[in-house]
């Protein structure tokens, strides 16, 4: 079983993404601020991480660096609000992001996006 850490402020989107991806057998850990998401970079051995960009402590940008250096063969998909600063999407993907996923979103889309990369 594949295992997904999502790292998301957002009560209401984790759940719905928790719930659609564990719909797919994947093994989902949530993180609801950038400090748990670091530290559960380390617990859960992630085979691929989905991260927020504005969140408390750390951002997604944090994330990124941070991923890269302890997991670099590990996939990650942005999640930001549109109207963000577009530059912090192109920082993302400039760090070593895999995908970007503007919210809303569906979350059908996500678990296409997530399988897409996890199955490589």
């Amino acid at each position: 079983m594949k295992n997904i850490l999502l790292i998301e402020d957002d009560a209401l989107i984790s759940t719905m993404v928790r719930f659609r991806l564990k719909k797919d057998g994947y093994n989902i850990t949530v993180a609801e601020d950038g400090d748990a998401g670091i530290e559960a970079i380390h617990k859960c051995s992630p085979d691929l991480i989905i991260t927020d960009v504005m969140m408390p402590f750390k951002n997604g940008i944090d994330i990124i660096n941070y991923a890269q250096k302890h997991k670099p063969d590990c996939p990650i998909i942005v999640l930001s609000s549109l109207g963000e600063e577009e530059n912090t999407v192109l920082e993302a993907f400039n760090l070593g992001a895999s995908d970007f996923v503007p919210k809303p979103f569906n979350p059908n889309e996500l678990a296409i996006r997530v399988k897409r990369l996890i199955n490589n």
